[in-house]
């Protein structure tokens, strides 16, 4: 299969998230070239196309997708916005990289896994970038080795610095949890059957009504149980950490050494403050892959029902949230597509 030369993406969503990509695209990945950005917004639109040659700017993602030189598309508006891209996104037969959520509910979700389906071959790329992450990457092959024995118990810990106005309760399961959701399936490499969020006192530093922190546990069928704790306002930094217990030894990545500092009777190092810092890599490695991928005609990497799978494990997470103690994980039958 002859490999394209370049790759014209069109961005929808300029947002942080989308304004990160425009830019790393056009700076970091090799490959690809932003043709065409698309945004509610159209100021902002125009301000981050004006920052790549030859880049034009839409209010409607359709006009993005129709311009001239894209042949793929990243979707990074808010998740309710997802499935009408998606679904115009495969009827012009392009490949896709969506950030989380793949949409923000199950039964969504499964509906693009069933237009995916329609298609008779894999479009979409879901964004858990943890799996292009370093840390991560060497926990699962580690874990695939054998060596440590099976899979006990994941310990995982999720902290932000503070939460954004608009987060509610909730959002800390979909919006946050559920980048632990997928890490758990694929580290494990087994399906979550079952979620119990336990809710402490919420720390004096949460937003009045915002059940902060929480601390969430899935059971898995493999018989292995993964906790998150999961904190928006710690107030100190941003620290994503995960440590895999195994019959016969344990593997953690995420406690962020890289330089420590001895002076003047004390000692320590840095913790990043946000996202972009912590996982740069994984995004600049995420992209890439997905860049290369489609330049061969290939999709790869976390596919829509990960999506679905991360969405119906959110979805059962809110209901114990809101009160229904445990409750059970429902998924449909998983197609052979995506064995």
């Amino acid at each position: 299969m002859t490999e394209r030369a370049t790759l014209g993406v069109a961005v929808i969503g300029t947002g942080r998230m989308g304004a990160d990509h425009v830019r790393r695209i056009h700076e970091v990945t090799s490959g690809a070239r932003v043709v065409a950005v698309a945004d509610v917004d159209a100021e902002r639109a125009k301000a981050v196309a004006a920052r790549v040659g030859g880049c034009t700017a839409h209010t409607d993602p359709a006009a993005a997708l129709a311009t001239d030189g894209v042949d793929a598309v990243l979707i990074a508006s808010s998740g309710p916005a997802h499935e009408a891209t998606l679904l115009a996104a495969f009827e012009r037969d392009l490949p896709v990289l969506c950030e989380k959520p793949l949409t923000p509910d199950a039964a969504s979700a499964l509906r693009v896994v069933e237009a995916e389906l329609r298609l008779g071959r894999r479009r979409v790329q879901v964004g858990f970038m943890r799996r292009y992450d370093p840390g991560y990457a060497q926990l699962k092959a580690l874990s695939a080795t054998g060596r440590l024995g099976r899979p006990l118990m994941l310990h995982n810990r999720h902290r932000n610095v503070a939460s954004p106005p608009f987060f509610t309760s909730s959002m800390l399961i979909t919006d946050s949890v559920a980048h632990e959701a997928d890490a758990t399936r694929w580290l494990l490499g087994h399906e979550i059957t079952a979620v119990t969020v336990l809710r402490p006192t919420p720390s004096a530093g949460a937003p009045d009504g915002l059940q902060d922190p929480q601390f969430v546990v899935f059971e898995t069928d493999g018989g292995a149980i993964s906790d998150v704790e999961i904190f928006v306002n710690c107030g100190f930094g941003y620290q994503v950490q995960a440590e895999l217990v195994c019959e016969r030894g344990t593997a953690r990545t995420g406690d962020g050494h890289d330089l420590i500092t001895h002076t003047a009777g004390r000692w320590g190092g840095t913790i990043a403050q946000d996202w972009t810092e912590r996982f740069e890599t994984a995004y600049d490695r995420e992209v890439q892959a997905w860049v290369d991928a489609t330049r061969r005609g290939e999709v790869t990497g976390p596919s829509a029902w990960d999506g679905y799978a991360a969405s119906a494990v959110c979805e059962a997470g809110v209901r114990a949230l809101e009160g229904a103690g445990r409750v059970e994980v429902e998924l449909a039958g998983r197609p052979a597509l995506y064995a």
